[in-house]
């Protein structure tokens, strides 16, 4: 799936990422919120404005699990150290699988136009592979 060099550049750019995971994270979700608004639907009970604490608290835990994930890139605990997320937004949370994607879409944009040029085509790329990797284990459980 993805090479030697790709799984250093998403461990190099996710870790890039913790100090300003709030700010990506929450942005991300704005974006896919305002962009796909039955999105919403799970998340009715919090302040989703731009730049509420709700909305801060929410992207930073999503970036944080992607940083963490790519920790075990290419190796059997990939899956399993995902595992609680999996159940989790299956059987608590209910989320449909489709909203992953959207939203793997609304963080691609959002890294981009934060890093600009230095989101180089290899690290959309990887970002992209990775994203759907990790979409495809939280889906797992909802089947």
């Amino acid at each position: 799936m993805l090479s030697k060099l790709e799984k250093q550049i998403l461990i190099d750019l996710w870790h890039n990422m913790i100090p300003v995971a709030e700010e990506i994270g929450s942005e991300a979700l704005f974006r896919m919120f305002t962009s796909f608004p039955k999105t919403k639907t799970y998340y009715g009970h919090l302040d989703l404005s731009h730049g509420s604490e709700h909305l801060r608290s929410l992207g930073k835990k999503i970036v944080m699990a992607i940083a963490e994930g790519t920790t075990h890139i290419g190796t059997p605990e990939f899956t399993s150290s995902l595992g609680y997320l999996s159940r989790y937004h299956a059987y608590q949370l209910r989320i449909h699988p489709t909203n992953f994607k959207l939203f793997n879409h609304c963080i691609l944009v959002t890294l981009a136009c934060h890093l600009g040029e230095n989101f180089s085509a290899i690290e959309h790329a990887a970002t992209d592979k990775y994203l759907s990797a990790f979409s495809a284990v939280l889906a797992e459980k909802f089947r």
